[in-house]
């Protein structure tokens, strides 16, 4: 309810009806992502570690950013939207128009810096990664319009940073 909430105060259309929900338990350890793709062009990323906010993210956060850009590379091969010879998408694109929200509770968390706002638990990575990456790939075989509508946004914002770049590169010659 708190992405969807988002979403609305911030006036955007999601991109799919209903909020992407993962949750999993490792070790005493639990990880519960909620995320929702909409028409915006921004991320919007909310990583949590005991109910406490990490505004500097963790490793929590690394592992859901990488698994995230994977599953998508992976299904966007698999449908074919990516060729043999086209690159990978890139993270940022990958989380154009995402509204996420990342959220770990651990026995030992052990916190990096003076301000405590950033995780630093190797294994919470390697946990919240498999997650996704299971949970995600599931969702998307059971929902092939939802993941093709994803995809097709991560393309499009490709396209335009490509466009963007070489536009760039284009001017600084001249």
């Amino acid at each position: 309810s708190f992405v969807e909430y988002l979403n609305e105060i911030k006036g955007v259309t999601p991109l799919h009806p209903d909020v992407i929900y993962m949750k999993g338990e490792k070790n005493g350890s639990i990880a519960e992502i909620a995320m929702q793709y909409n028409d915006s062009y921004a991320e919007t990323l909310f990583s949590f570690a005991n109910n406490m906010t990490t505004i500097e993210g963790g490793t929590h956060e690394t592992g859901f950013k990488n698994a995230l850009t994977r599953v998508l590379n992976d299904y966007a091969r698999k449908t074919g939207a990516l060729k043999g010879d086209d690159k990978n998408l890139s993270g940022e694109d990958v989380r154009e128009g995402l509204t996420a929200i990342v959220s770990v509770k651990l026995k030992e968390a052990q916190f990096e810096g003076q301000t405590k706002t950033k995780l630093g638990n190797a294994h919470v990575r390697q946990f919240v990664d498999k997650l996704v990456t299971e949970k995600l790939g599931e969702f998307f075989e059971e929902n092939p319009a939802i993941g093709r509508a994803i995809i097709d946004k991560a393309l499009s914002a490709n396209r335009a940073r490509e466009a963007a770049r070489k536009a760039r590169e284009a001017s600084r010659r001249k």
